[in-house]
């Protein structure tokens, strides 16, 4: 098979649409780069076994992934493992800044790291999503702040996302992008 043949499923479980918008990103990326890519969210996600690679995103909700993609994992465990898997997590930890917020922000949640781990993903990667302050308790906007937290709305790094898009599409073999755009 010639890399631009490659299969590429980007699959993604959102809540809020941050998580989505990043996988769109990602599919556009590796499809700019010539793989026969397919874009699903988790409920409508394919069988490991019929494509070549694998990305699955998820929102991070109480330090976890979203239960869909728990469920979509520890289902398809044992062929995953033997998939090029690359994992990525949207959540609030890579936004924090501060001694303390940079420390926690670059923690891989035990959860998450358990279900990386059990699927052999070959790599993964933590963005930052977005965070509206309305709805949210004064609790958790104080401890917010205390963890380094310094403003709302949407603090996805495109820069960084593109990057990681450009490493997976690397390691696959695709030839390079006639074009790059950065998302707004």
């Amino acid at each position: 098979m010639t890399s631009t043949m490659r299969r590429v499923a980007v699959i993604y479980a959102t809540e809020q649409g941050s998580t989505r918008d990043i996988a769109e990103f990602i599919a556009a990326e590796l499809a700019e780069r010539g793989a026969r890519v397919e874009l699903h969210d988790i409920d409508h996600a394919p069988a490991p076994g019929q494509v070549d690679t694998v990305v699955l995103g998820s929102a991070v909700h109480n330090m976890d992934l979203l239960p869909t993609a728990a469920a979509y994992l520890e289902h398809n465990r044992t062929e995953l493992a033997s998939t090029d898997v690359r994992l990525f997590t949207v959540g609030l930890g890579p936004a924090l800044r501060g001694p303390v917020g940079r420390r926690v922000g670059r923690m891989v949640p035990k959860k998450v790291a358990a279900h990386r781990d059990a699927v052999h993903a070959r790599d993964y990667q933590a963005f930052a999503g977005t965070y509206e302050r309305q709805g949210v308790s004064l609790k958790a906007r104080i401890l917010y702040r205390l963890m380094g937290g310094g403003r709302y709305g949407d603090l996805r790094d495109w820069a960084a996302i593109q990057t990681w898009s450009a490493g997976i599409a690397d390691s696959l073999g695709l030839p390079a992008a006639r074009t790059h755009t950065i998302h707004p």
